[in-house]
Protein backbone atom coordinates (compact mmCIF):
# COMPACT_ATOMS: atom_id res chain seq x y z
CA UNK A 1 0.00 0.00 0.00
CA UNK A 2 1.14 3.24 -1.10
CA UNK A 3 2.25 6.03 1.39
CA UNK A 4 0.15 9.17 1.03
CA UNK A 5 3.64 11.16 1.59
CA UNK A 6 5.25 9.28 -1.26
CA UNK A 7 2.18 10.01 -3.83
CA UNK A 8 2.32 13.09 -2.87
CA UNK A 9 6.10 13.62 -3.60
CA UNK A 10 5.62 12.13 -6.80
CA UNK A 11 2.62 14.27 -8.00
CA UNK A 12 4.92 16.85 -7.42
CA UNK A 13 8.14 16.29 -8.89
CA UNK A 14 5.54 16.02 -11.93
CA UNK A 15 4.13 18.93 -11.45
CA UNK A 16 7.62 20.60 -11.08
CA UNK A 17 8.60 19.18 -14.08
CA UNK A 18 6.50 20.87 -16.00
CA UNK A 19 6.50 24.31 -14.01
CA UNK A 20 7.79 26.50 -16.32
CA UNK A 21 7.18 29.93 -16.69
CA UNK A 22 4.98 29.48 -14.07
CA UNK A 23 8.29 30.86 -12.40
CA UNK A 24 7.09 34.39 -13.92
CA UNK A 25 3.81 34.79 -12.17
CA UNK A 26 3.52 38.16 -9.88
CA UNK A 27 3.10 38.09 -6.48
CA UNK A 28 -0.37 40.27 -6.75
CA UNK A 29 -2.89 38.56 -7.70
CA UNK A 30 -3.62 38.95 -11.78
CA UNK A 31 -7.56 39.03 -11.04
CA UNK A 32 -7.16 41.57 -8.19
CA UNK A 33 -9.39 39.06 -6.73
CA UNK A 34 -9.37 37.15 -2.97
CA UNK A 35 -11.93 33.59 -2.62
CA UNK A 36 -13.21 33.01 1.32
CA UNK A 37 -14.23 29.69 1.06
CA UNK A 38 -14.37 26.30 2.84
CA UNK A 39 -11.94 23.95 3.04
CA UNK A 40 -14.37 20.85 2.02
CA UNK A 41 -12.77 18.61 0.04
CA UNK A 42 -15.37 18.48 -2.69
CA UNK A 43 -14.68 22.57 -3.34
CA UNK A 44 -12.47 23.14 -6.08
CA UNK A 45 -12.47 27.19 -5.98
CA UNK A 46 -9.88 27.24 -9.06
CA UNK A 47 -12.24 25.30 -11.58
CA UNK A 48 -15.59 26.06 -10.06
CA UNK A 49 -14.70 29.71 -10.50
CA UNK A 50 -12.32 29.57 -13.83
CA UNK A 51 -8.94 30.63 -11.95
CA UNK A 52 -5.49 29.71 -13.27
CA UNK A 53 -2.38 29.76 -10.72
CA UNK A 54 -2.02 33.69 -10.35
CA UNK A 55 -5.30 34.95 -10.40
CA UNK A 56 -6.87 35.08 -7.18
CA UNK A 57 -5.65 34.46 -3.69
CA UNK A 58 -7.82 31.71 -2.13
CA UNK A 59 -8.33 31.76 1.69
CA UNK A 60 -9.69 28.19 3.34
CA UNK A 61 -11.09 27.63 6.62
CA UNK A 62 -14.15 24.99 8.20
CA UNK A 63 -17.18 26.60 6.76
CA UNK A 64 -15.08 29.69 4.47
CA UNK A 65 -16.34 31.86 7.67
CA UNK A 66 -15.39 35.22 8.16
CA UNK A 67 -12.78 34.55 11.23
CA UNK A 68 -10.41 36.77 12.50
CA UNK A 69 -8.00 35.08 10.75
CA UNK A 70 -9.53 34.94 7.28
CA UNK A 71 -9.74 39.06 7.44
CA UNK A 72 -6.33 39.48 8.39
CA UNK A 73 -5.51 37.23 5.44
CA UNK A 74 -8.26 39.64 3.65
CA UNK A 75 -6.53 42.82 4.49
CA UNK A 76 -3.31 42.17 3.67
CA UNK A 77 -4.48 40.64 0.03
CA UNK A 78 -5.88 44.32 -0.51
CA UNK A 79 -3.66 46.60 1.19
CA UNK A 80 -0.30 45.03 0.07
CA UNK A 81 -1.44 42.81 -2.83
CA UNK A 82 -4.14 44.96 -4.66
CA UNK A 83 -7.23 43.03 -4.57
CA UNK A 84 -10.61 44.97 -4.73
CA UNK A 85 -12.96 42.19 -5.26
CA UNK A 86 -13.71 39.55 -2.41
CA UNK A 87 -15.77 36.54 -2.88
CA UNK A 88 -17.47 34.97 0.64
CA UNK A 89 -18.38 31.49 -1.01
CA UNK A 90 -19.96 29.03 1.64
CA UNK A 91 -21.93 25.67 0.22
CA UNK A 92 -24.36 23.52 0.67
CA UNK A 93 -24.27 19.85 2.62
CA UNK A 94 -21.54 21.58 5.23
CA UNK A 95 -20.27 20.01 8.08
CA UNK A 96 -20.42 22.84 9.74
CA UNK A 97 -24.58 22.36 9.71
CA UNK A 98 -23.96 19.51 11.54
CA UNK A 99 -22.76 20.04 15.20
CA UNK A 100 -22.95 23.61 17.21
CA UNK A 101 -20.18 24.81 20.20
CA UNK A 102 -21.83 22.60 22.45
CA UNK A 103 -21.48 19.59 21.05
CA UNK A 104 -17.82 20.14 19.89
CA UNK A 105 -16.73 21.28 23.58
CA UNK A 106 -18.87 17.80 24.85
CA UNK A 107 -16.53 15.67 21.96
CA UNK A 108 -13.11 17.33 23.26
CA UNK A 109 -13.89 17.37 26.47
CA UNK A 110 -14.13 13.65 26.05
CA UNK A 111 -11.65 12.50 23.45
CA UNK A 112 -9.20 14.01 20.84
CA UNK A 113 -9.89 11.23 18.57
CA UNK A 114 -11.83 11.33 15.46
CA UNK A 115 -15.60 11.23 16.53
CA UNK A 116 -17.93 9.51 14.42
CA UNK A 117 -21.62 10.73 13.25
CA UNK A 118 -25.05 8.51 12.16
CA UNK A 119 -28.56 9.44 12.62
CA UNK A 120 -28.36 10.39 15.74
CA UNK A 121 -25.66 12.70 15.45
CA UNK A 122 -21.72 12.97 16.86
CA UNK A 123 -20.36 10.65 19.26
CA UNK A 124 -17.07 9.48 20.43
CA UNK A 125 -15.99 5.55 19.42
CA UNK A 126 -13.16 6.13 22.00
CA UNK A 127 -13.43 8.53 25.21
CA UNK A 128 -9.66 9.21 26.48
CA UNK A 129 -7.48 12.10 26.38
CA UNK A 130 -9.67 15.08 26.57
CA UNK A 131 -9.51 18.81 26.95
CA UNK A 132 -12.02 21.40 28.35
CA UNK A 133 -10.27 23.69 25.72
CA UNK A 134 -12.59 23.55 23.45
CA UNK A 135 -15.22 24.90 25.17
CA UNK A 136 -13.74 28.34 25.21
CA UNK A 137 -13.13 28.41 21.47
CA UNK A 138 -16.06 29.91 18.82
CA UNK A 139 -16.30 27.31 16.26
CA UNK A 140 -18.11 29.83 13.89
CA UNK A 141 -20.66 26.82 13.04
CA UNK A 142 -23.67 27.40 10.96
CA UNK A 143 -27.10 27.04 11.43
CA UNK A 144 -28.56 29.03 8.36
CA UNK A 145 -26.38 29.18 4.96
CA UNK A 146 -27.73 32.56 3.17
CA UNK A 147 -27.58 33.49 6.34
CA UNK A 148 -23.80 32.76 7.63
CA UNK A 149 -22.87 33.94 4.23
CA UNK A 150 -24.76 37.61 5.01
CA UNK A 151 -23.13 37.81 8.28
CA UNK A 152 -20.01 37.20 7.10
CA UNK A 153 -20.34 39.57 4.19
CA UNK A 154 -21.63 42.49 6.51
CA UNK A 155 -18.87 41.44 8.60
CA UNK A 156 -15.93 42.14 5.97
CA UNK A 157 -17.73 44.92 5.13
CA UNK A 158 -18.19 46.66 8.33
CA UNK A 159 -14.19 45.50 9.94
CA UNK A 160 -12.90 48.98 10.68
CA UNK A 161 -9.24 47.82 9.01
CA UNK A 162 -10.95 46.92 5.57
CA UNK A 163 -11.22 49.69 2.96
CA UNK A 164 -14.51 50.82 1.57
CA UNK A 165 -13.56 50.64 -2.11
CA UNK A 166 -13.22 46.49 -1.94
CA UNK A 167 -16.13 44.71 -3.16
CA UNK A 168 -17.43 42.08 -1.03
CA UNK A 169 -20.22 39.80 -2.13
CA UNK A 170 -21.35 36.55 -1.24
CA UNK A 171 -22.15 32.99 -2.86
CA UNK A 172 -23.52 29.68 -2.00
CA UNK A 173 -22.02 27.14 -4.06
CA UNK A 174 -24.22 23.87 -4.21
CA UNK A 175 -22.28 20.54 -4.18
CA UNK A 176 -24.53 18.58 -5.97
CA UNK A 177 -24.61 20.81 -9.11
CA UNK A 178 -21.58 22.47 -9.13
CA UNK A 179 -23.72 26.27 -9.24
CA UNK A 180 -22.81 29.25 -7.69
CA UNK A 181 -25.51 31.54 -6.59
CA UNK A 182 -25.58 34.91 -5.45
CA UNK A 183 -26.61 35.76 -1.82
CA UNK A 184 -27.94 39.48 -1.45
CA UNK A 185 -29.23 40.74 1.41
CA UNK A 186 -30.64 44.28 -0.13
Amino acid sequence: MSNVFDEIQRANNAYAAGFGTKKDLSMPPARKTAILTCMDARLDPAKFAGLVEGDAHVIRNAGGRASDDAIRSLIISHKLLGTGHWLVIHHTDCGMETFNNEIMGKLLSESLVTATIDKDGWKNQVKSRGSLEGKYINWLTISNQKQSVLEDVNRIRNHPLVNKDVIVRGFIYDVRTGILTEISGE
